[in-house]
């Protein structure tokens, strides 16, 4: 009995200090050991400064200006680059939208801003890890073309994030960073295959969103050329009425009449939900995730109404996205998305192979 005990007290030892030693296992869990030595290391303030370093060294393509950890890793558009290539070589000047979401308690931070790239305007989307006062994880998404450069002119005009987006929640209003996650996560789980057939209460009657800088709701006059789906983008509606037969979802529409329509069910699949930054004081949950686009026979399908619709991309595609969410009293009332078209099926360089196929939400 006794030498059953000393073996399972060893185990304990062993157990704890591969835990210790290994500090990503302490940070799988927000508010553990690791997460408040961050949130003492370095606040709001802070690090917002890395970020504006960042984008600094990327204009200068001068790495070395980054206090960085040794083994930095550094993604962009999903792949894994040596620090210096990339956008890094070619960024040309800064832009004036700046948004930071901090969350000093994972001692992260999402930046979403504009900028240019060989003198045309681009959108990034950045997450930062310090650790120790140093860069650790650097993963970008840059959005170019028509798409990004309309939207970039838009968000300049804009001056600076929506007001709501860094509202306060009060104390007593305010929630876990696991229920934000859950909130956000129900819009990737309402759309992917929508049906137009379940509970999408989780949409505040005031939800907005933008895409690319674009606004893809309650917009009765949108940009003209192609939705995020790819598709042209159709006749604006105020409101979804089944009546009209749409067979294609409007921008003019609200967040959730889009979702209640059923058009939105060619998004085959929503993956690698990865959720790193949350900011519980403001509400705001900053996530990386794709949009497949299966094509073929998944853009046939049957709307709430019992219509046959055939819509959505002729060939696969995949979406790499950093998507933004406003969360109070469990619900969605800000949407702001960076949206680079993929390689069908890519994934983000941060992820093991069945993490980056699952639809489960990961933190």
């Amino acid at each position: 009995m006794r030498g059953k005990l000393l073996f399972i007290c060893a185990i304990g030892i062993l157990v704890v200090g591969a835990v210790v030693g290994h500090p990503n296992l302490l940070r799988a869990f927000p508010g553990g050991p690791q997460s408040s030595a961050a949130s003492s290391a370095c606040d709001r303030t802070c690090l917002n400064n890395f970020v504006d370093e960042y984008v600094d060294a990327v204009v200068a393509h001068d790495p070395s200006r980054l206090p960085m950890t040794k083994f930095v890793k550094f993604t962009e558009n999903g792949q894994k680059l040596e620090l210096g290539d990339g956008f890094w070589r070619t960024a040309t000047g800064k832009g004036t939208y700046k948004f930071y979401v901090d969350d000093p308690q994972a001692g992260q931070v999402g930046f979403e801003g504009t900028m240019q790239e060989a003198g045309q305007p681009v959108i990034v989307a950045v997450r930062l890890k310090i650790e120790n006062q140093k860069i650790s994880e650097i993963e970008t998404i840059v959005a170019r073309g028509q798409f990004a450069q309309g939207g970039a002119a838009n968000l300049e005009k804009l001056g600076s994030p929506r007001a709501a987006f860094l509202e306060e929640i009060p104390e007593a209003e305010r929630t876990t960073r696991l229920d934000l996650i859950k909130t956000a996560n129900k819009y990737f789980s309402g759309m992917q295959q929508d049906d137009g057939k379940h509970d999408y209460s989780f949409f505040a009657d005031d939800c907005d969103r933008l895409e690319n800088g674009m606004k893809t709701t309650n917009n009765l006059n949108p940009m003209p050329g192609l939705t995020a789906a790819g598709t042209p983008r159709p006749a604006p509606s105020p409101k979804y009425d089944p009546a009209m037969k749409p067979t294609t979802y409007s921008a003019g529409w609200s967040c959730r009449d889009q979702f209640q329509s059923g058009l939105l069910h060619f998004v085959s699949l929503i993956r690698d939900r990865r959720y790193l930054v949350v900011d519980q004081e403001r509400g705001i949950v900053f996530s990386f995730v794709f949009f497949d686009h299966q094509a073929g026979n998944t853009r046939n399908f049957e709307t709430p109404d019992g219509r046959a619709v055939t819509a959505g991309p002729t060939t696969p595609f995949t979406w790499e996205i950093a998507e933004i969410f406003k969360v109070r009293k469990n619900q969605l009332h800000e949407i702001e998305a960076v949206l680079n078209q993929g390689t069908y099926g890519q994934g983000s360089g941060w992820s093991s192979w069945e993490n980056s196929r699952s639809d489960q939400p990961q933190w």
